[in-house]
């Protein structure tokens, strides 16, 4: 273990969680760079509680003015999530990116609370593998172009779970039993958008995951048999009300995970490409995402112009790569993110889902100010001219004149 001291380190800010990784990182900062450590713990949804990290931090000789622990859920999704799923967002055709979009919202917390308490480094428990180092930093960087980072998995010999636990031992830090015993057999990360699963026995692709891995949905083959039908009310691009009660972003999200949860809805187990150049195999609960993604695209059915609509799906894949390999402050997101915000202006209306065992049809959708949808021009039924029938043959022949160019070119076959 390198134990060089880092004099020009005064203050640094650390994202703690409080569990066995962050504590024993709280020490080693203690005990390699010698400097005064911050602790920042953030509440995102992960449905676990956040105030015994400062118990945890009080213990290792953290001052109770340098504990900073934050209820963000609302500001999460408000801020992060919605404008994701304004642009209908999709890693690779399947990944919610559930991780990846709660990460720029905890740089942005790091970095605030180090301006506030005169820190001039940060730190993080992301591995040298992953790509939440990636995006911690990035995120930094960008709101804070000369700050310092601290990865002690980048640094220090700790490379295992039992090397963590005798440090700990040695330490003193308090370790909780499930953590000694052995705890999951892989790795869990939650916030109020996904739970996800990697590492351990889930390094083998081709290992099929117990049913009981799953925390917050029910699988669908156990799902109630009986359908539920929902409504969900859009104010430009983003859910406000659920059935027509009105809803808070976070509380929205919430609700939406309980009744997709319920219905075994938004499982996913996939291989995926990481930034860093490996592929990776997780596997995702995102219950209340899936449900949005759907009922999004639903209500954008209506009320966006076709080339629009087209547009968005063109970009939808760069914007997702820039979100997932850790580039939400960079000035091509933001850009993006002015055009995404722009076309939602319309996006008003009601979609009703129906939800029946891991599935989502929508069976129907409205929007009394912004439908494009004219019955009158669509109708197979007579449109009092509202639509010539004879306009299409010269839209055809117009559309088909290079192929037909083309095809007078071509030599005849002997």
């Amino acid at each position: 273990m390198t134990s060089k001291k880092k004099p020009e380190i005064r203050k640094v800010v650390l994202a703690y969680s409080g569990g066995l990784d962050t504590s024993v990182i709280l020490k080693w900062l203690q005990d390699v760079y010698q400097c005064e450590v911050v602790t920042f713990t953030a509440d995102i949804g992960q449905g676990e509680e956040v105030e015994p990290a400062r118990q945890k931090a009080l213990q290792m000789g953290i001052k109770r003015d340098n504990i900073f622990i934050q209820d963000l859920r609302e500001e999460f999704v408000r801020d992060f999530v919605f404008p994701m799923f304004r642009a209908n967002t999709v890693y690779e055709g399947e990944y919610l990116l559930g991780t990846s979009i709660a990460r720029p919202l905890i740089a942005q917390q790091l970095i605030e609370i180090a301006r506030k308490t005169g820190a001039d480094t940060i730190s993080h428990g992301a591995t040298g593998k992953g790509n939440d180092q990636v995006r911690f930093e990035l995120g930094a960087y960008a709101l804070m172009p000369n700050v310092k980072v601290i990865a002690p998995w980048r640094e220090w010999d700790l490379l295992s779970r039992e090397k963590l636990l005798a440090y700990a031992d040695q330490h003193g830090i308090p370790v909780d039993f499930k953590k000694r015993k052995g705890g999951a057999p892989y790795s869990m990360d939650a916030n109020l958008l996904h739970i996800s699963y990697e590492g351990g026995i889930l390094e083998d692709p081709n290992f099929a995951p117990e049913d009981s891995m799953w925390r917050i949905t029910v699988s669908p083959e156990k799902a109630p048999a009986k359908p539920q039908i929902i409504e969900l009310d859009y104010a430009g691009g983003d859910i406000v009300a659920i059935d027509g009660k009105k809803m808070s972003p976070g509380k929205v999200l919430a609700a939406l995970n309980v009744i997709g949860g319920k219905h075994g809805i938004g499982r996913l187990d996939i291989v995926e490409n990481r930034y860093v150049g490996m592929k990776s195999r997780g596997c995702y609960e995102t219950p209340g995402g899936t449900i949005m993604l759907k009922a999004h695209r639903a209500i954008e059915s209506i009320t966006l112009d076709r080339e629009v609509l087209a547009l968005k799906d063109d970009l939808m894949p760069r914007y997702a790569r820039m979100i997932y390999n850790g580039y939400w402050f960079s000035p091509e997101r933001q850009l993006l993110q002015g055009l995404i915000d722009a076309s939602q202006a319309t996006v008003n209306g009601r979609v009703r889902l129906k939800l029946y065992k891991g599935t989502i049809m929508c069976v129907g959708r409205e929007s009394k100010t912004d439908s494009l949808f004219d019955a009158r021009i669509s109708t197979f039924d007579d449109d009092g001219g509202a639509y010539n029938q004879a306009d299409a043959a010269g839209f055809i022949k117009l559309n088909a004149l290079r192929m037909r160019i083309a095809a007078s070119r071509k030599k005849p076959r002997r």
